[in-house]
């Protein structure tokens, strides 16, 4: 019986007849005319636009989405049903890509595509996020870094206060940070995150791990692009702040957005003051004395054609003194900056030059020593991209050079000439996964050719869940300056002799998911840097075996109303051979456990009232002779803010339970090292409790 019954249906299935395809005939256009080299696609078939932006595709019959994709114009989806047999019309219009908005989505990763959609992992500290820290620290972005997940801002010059940003338990000199895209704060030095106000940020793009196949040898730990604020309106910004610390903040932010065919421009204008501070009474200080002026003016200009221009510069002096009496400590100083982005479509490719250039020079007392030094980076890259048959490609060329000149101490002078090829490719043959692969060739002219090659790959699961997979290698050039060199100088350091360059991997694959109000995301990572450069005593030398670390971070976020909750996790376990034993220990200021938690009632109208808590655990030290391991520790703070119409008065507590490595073990080592430090590792805020305070307006 059950035979006859299978037998029936086996020849129902044969007599019945196929199912045949229906037809999908599009019509695209766009303000300026037919638009044509659109791809088309609906599941996994796909066609281009001809010169009247017409298309035809054959798919099976039901609901599906038609998307259209190219260069220069928005992505579009569309919706609709195809019946069996028939054909089905659909007239669509795209908006011409904003390349400048575009720049806003996506700076971090080349691509044209949504940071969403993009196969290596890209984390956003959105505008919210920056505004609020724009009235916790008005002067530097060293608390909105410190406060995102796997970023450490560590100290590594308590005297003058300078620090570095330190990415999945690397060290900070492996971070390149970027404006815009562009180099503009240069290569060396660790200064840089404590002289950028946040004022005029739209927000920040963070690439963790490898990412020399993107950007090239500065950036062996990860990538943080600081993406400018645009000005959609007429207004003027005034924030005024003062501190606890005997410090002062003014910024100002002035925007003038375009009129028909014409160019906007915003300007950032900041005055930054801080008084000395010893706050245990030792005679060594624990805050520096700093005062610093930044002005910088930004020019937008784009068409409804896909063409942008965008331009930038800045200027920024400071003076900075700590130390002690018989031991004082100083840094002078003065930095130009300039860079452009231009971007056009022609036919259907779109071309995009950058280029800037940024000089830097500094004077450093450490006694009775003086160092002078300047710096200057120069850079330009030229791109072309195209998208077909669900690639989307660049190619490209670049050219950096890096110089450095010290007038006092010879030895450590030298110009990294660094001309470059890449290529990037990201195919989606589906809308359930794209993959990504990029690889950069460095012709360095001290340390040879370098090949970094990244493939990366989103996958969306069922239920809203998506997965990110990627690896890549990358180098480092070797340079004089290490964490201990800031606190330093380098007249007691030897010069650089056969020092290789440092080469490094990096994994991460991560789930999350995003639904409704609440959002999470889980990530393990790892890396391995071979011949870690370190210094040793007085020299500055590779280690013989590699740099190894394992992590994870946990990210839960919950939206609901005017509530926003967000809590993280991460562990990074760290290790590295120690330069005179010879025996694998911890790497040193890197803490196994860090959590935390951000809790804020926010309403446009009235104002905004947050709370936060930050959690970090045991840390192996150096070089202190008052304890090898740290104490772990919780700090928290209060922000309060009210609107009235224009005006906002905000009040901001940080570290009230005083937290304070000095209240545990003086910060002056008994005796000067070697290589000349007189100060222990922060481990541990310095500052204790601090509360800021004042007024922003804005006037429209």
């Amino acid at each position: 019986m059950l035979g006859t019954y299978i037998a029936i249906l086996l020849l129902g299935h044969l007599l019945s007849p196929e199912q045949q395809d229906g037809t999908v005939a599009v019509e695209v256009r766009s303000v300026s005319g037919p638009a044509q080299q659109v791809e088309v696609r609906a599941g996994d078939r796909a066609a281009v636009t001809d010169g009247l932006g017409k298309a035809t595709l054959e798919v099976p019959p039901g609901e599906i989405d038609v998307q259209f994709r190219r260069v220069g114009f928005k992505s579009k989806s569309v919706r609709t049903t195809v019946v069996e047999g028939m054909t089905v019309r659909l007239d669509v219009e795209l908006e011409s890509e904003s390349v400048i908005e575009e720049e806003v989505r996506v700076t971090a990763t080349r691509g044209n595509i949504r940071i969403e959609d993009e196969p290596i992992r890209v984390e956003v500290v959105d505008q919210e996020e920056v505004d609020e820290k724009a009235v916790m620290t008005p002067g530097d972005i060293a608390m909105l870094l410190n406060e995102t997940s796997g970023l450490r801002v560590q100290i590594t010059s308590p005297a003058l206060g300078a620090a570095n940003v330190r990415v999945q338990g690397l060290r900070g000199r492996y971070t390149q940070v970027l404006a815009d895209g562009l180099p503009l704060y240069g290569q060396t030095g660790s200064i840089g995150i404590l002289q950028i106000p946040p004022l005029d940020l739209g927000q920040v793009e963070v690439i963790k791990g490898v990412a020399s196949a993107l950007y090239g040898s500065s950036a062996l730990g990860g990538v943080i692009n600081l993406v400018s604020r645009r000005p959609a309106e007429p207004r003027l910004e005034v924030l005024q702040n003062v501190t606890s610390h005997n410090g002062s903040d003014t910024v100002f932010w002035l925007a003038a957005p375009r009129k028909e065919g014409q160019w906007s421009s915003t300007l950032l204008g900041g005055a930054h003051f801080q008084g000395r501070s010893d706050i245990d009474n030792d005679g060594y200080t624990d805050l520096p004395e700093y005062k610093r002026g930044v002005l910088r003016p930004r020019f937008f200009w784009e068409n409804d054609k896909g063409k942008s221009v965008f331009l930038t510069g800045g200027a920024m002096a400071e003076d900075r003194a700590g130390g002690s009496i018989p031991f004082p400590e100083e840094l002078r100083t003065r930095r130009l900056d300039g860079g452009v982005v231009a971007r056009f479509v022609t036919g259907d490719r779109l071309i995009a030059l950058r280029g800037s250039v940024m000089n830097g020079r500094h004077r450093r007392q450490f006694g009775a020593v003086t160092e002078r030094d300047s710096q200057s980076t120069v850079f330009s890259e030229a791109t072309v991209s195209g998208s077909g048959d669900g690639h989307l490609w660049t190619l490209g060329s670049s050219w950096q050079l890096d110089r450095y000149r010290n007038q006092t101490v010879s030895g450590f002078d030298y110009t990294y000439s660094v001309p470059s090829l890449f290529a990037q490719d990201e195919y989606s043959p589906n809308t359930v996964v794209t993959f990504s692969g990029s690889g950069r060739l460095d012709f360095h002219n001290r340390y040879g050719t370098f090949f970094s090659p990244r493939i990366s790959a989103l996958i969306r699961l069922p239920h809203a869940f998506t997965t990110r997979i990627s690896t890549g290698t990358g180098v480092f050039a070797p340079t004089p300056f290490t964490e201990e060199t800031e606190a330093t100088g380098l007249s007691n350091i030897q010069p650089l002799s056969n020092v290789q360059a440092e080469r490094a991997w990096s994994a991460s694959a991560d789930l999350g998911r995003k639904s409704g109000q609440f959002e999470w995301n889980a990530t393990v990572f790892g890396s391995v840097i071979r011949h870690p450069v370190v210094l040793h005593e007085t020299e500055i030398i590779n280690l013989a075996a590699p740099t190894q670390t394992v992590g994870t971070e946990l990210m839960a976020r919950y939206r609901r109303g005017h509530f926003n909750f967000i809590a993280t996790h991460t562990f990074t376990e760290s290790t590295e051979i120690d330069s005179s034993s010879g025996f694998h220990q911890a790497v040193a200021l890197t803490p196994r456990h860090s959590a935390g938690f951000d809790a804020m009632w926010e309403n446009k109208e009235k104002g905004r009232v947050g709370f936060e808590v930050y959690y970090t655990g045991r840390q192996r030290l150096d070089d202190n002779p008052y304890r090898s391991e740290s104490i772990p520790y919780v700090v928290f703070g209060i922000l309060v803010e009210r609107r009235f119409g224009p005006i906002r008065i905000f009040v901001n507590a940080e570290n009230l339970g005083d937290v304070r490595q000095t209240k545990h073990d003086p910060l002056v080592l008994p005796q000067p090292l070697p290589d000349g430090r007189r100060a222990v590792d922060a481990w541990a805020p310095l500052d204790g409790r601090a509360i800021n305070a004042g007024i922003r307006y804005s006037l429209d």
